[in-house]
């Protein structure tokens, strides 16, 4: 696509932010509403255009250009459209997250400040492999009365064509919604040319591997949320049911192994008395184990493990956060002062207790959707849904007031939370 062009959609869009930022709840329902109504209409389209990408991607893979996770990751069923439409119609339900009253504070007398979330404007969302991210992302983006200029992977581009097409079709027929909300690119050159948009763009987000996201990060001035690789842990501690221990590392790496949030490493403490067993059932389950592989800081993607014994809970919680991603790490253990320690030491966006690192998902923790996992430090943290992706901003309400007597003394700020 020629630069005037990629310019002339971004101008376009971030146009529409100036009306989808004060789009009323019942619009932006009703526009998920049609959406999941087109994707049930158009079942068999989606996955005739799936199937056209599923044929080109095997070749691919076949001359290894593709993994073979990212082919898994191409696959469309009724299944996962089921979960697109339950995704939806669940995002209906949550509140509106804009215009909603954060705190607000009396100044003093007929002064009120009020602090007030906020859509952030205009989205640059880079994802690889996954097709149904375009209808997770463009729900979120929607609800959260944001525009968003999709970036797609070459392997997927029939899919997303037709998603485009449906989620763009359904907001035509709304009266309320402005053109241009949802807008989607093809090709690797489109996004060296986005990246220089700053002055319209407000956010990027890539979704794909360590590689994207570091091209990303070192070719743009545009602020960036998310994650590289999903290096997630689960540490055995000695105390704990071997029944439950076997069946969370299953679910947490054969559920779905090509997922970010599929466990990668198992620290066993070295007091943990059936770790023979544990490995045991492990390989029965079809899952790999690697003892003392050449680097801890490996996504493997697949049914591998890295296995370490560990001294104790210290060493542990040492390894994770020296080799983690910061995604999600997991305790095993009946012994609740050890579980709080790790929760409160490990330095991770998600960190849980007892339970399968596969949670860790915006569908699963309630807010509809994600746009992706972010482990950074600022703004958003873990899945980001619709409050990651609202600002917010300072409403303050007079009543013909001036600085001057404050700043004499004559007048004192009250700062009462109100």
């Amino acid at each position: 696509m020629e630069k005037s062009e990629i310019l002339n959609i971004v101008k376009k869009a971030k146009n529409s932010f100036l009306k989808t930022m004060n789009l009323n709840n019942d619009s932006k329902n009703l526009a998920l509403e049609k959406i999941a109504q087109k994707i049930e209409e158009k079942r068999k389209e989606i996955l005739f255009e799936n199937q056209k990408d599923l044929s080109l991607a095997l070749k691919l893979v076949e001359e290894e250009k593709l993994t073979k996770s990212n082919y898994e990751r191409l696959k469309l069923d009724d299944n996962k459209l089921n979960t697109l439409i339950k995704g939806l119609n669940e995002l209906k339900t949550l509140p509106d997250p804009v215009n909603q009253t954060i705190w607000q504070k009396e100044l003093d007398d007929n002064l009120i400040l009020k602090k007030v979330s906020a859509p952030i404007g205009l989205i640059g969302v880079i994802f690889e492999a996954r097709p149904d991210c375009f209808i997770q992302i463009s729900s979120l983006i929607i609800k959260s009365g944001n525009c968003a200029i999709l970036k797609g992977g070459v392997e997927c581009q029939n899919t997303n064509t037709i998603f485009s097409k449906i989620v763009n079709d359904a907001l035509g027929e709304i009266k309320t919604f402005p053109q241009n909300v949802i807008n989607l690119l093809y090709s690797r050159e489109d996004i060296k040319e986005i990246l220089l948009l700053d002055k319209y763009i407000d956010l990027i987000i890539p979704r794909g591997g360590n590689n994207l996201v570091k091209f990303i990060k070192e070719n743009t001035k545009i602020p960036v949320l998310g994650h590289s690789d999903g290096i997630c842990h689960i540490f055995v501690d000695k105390e704990n049911d071997f029944e439950n221990v076997k069946n969370i590392i299953i679910d947490s790496k054969t559920q779905y192994p090509s997922a970010c949030n599929s466990v990668e490493t198992v620290l066993a403490d070295k007091n943990y008395p059936y770790i023979n067993n544990l490995k045991n059932e492990l390989t029965k389950a079809g899952i790999k184990i690697i003892e003392n592989p050449d680097s801890f800081s490996k996504e493997y993607g697949d049914k591998i493990l890295a296995f370490k014994i560990v001294e104790n809970i210290d060493c542990a919680i040492e390894h994770i956060n020296t080799y983690s991603s910061h995604h999600t790490d997991s305790i095993l253990s009946d012994n609740q002062e050890n579980i709080e320690k790790f929760m409160n030491l490990v330095d991770s966006a998600c960190v849980f207790s007892n339970c399968s690192t596969r949670f860790s998902d915006g569908f699963r923790f309630g807010f509809g959707a994600e746009v992706g996992i972010s482990t950074n430090k600022t703004h958003a943290r873990g899945p980001v849904g619709l409050e990651g992706l609202t600002i917010y901003k300072y409403k303050l309400q007079g009543s013909n007031n001036i600085v001057a007597p404050y700043a004499t003394g004559e007048k004192e700020f009250k700062h009462k939370f109100i």
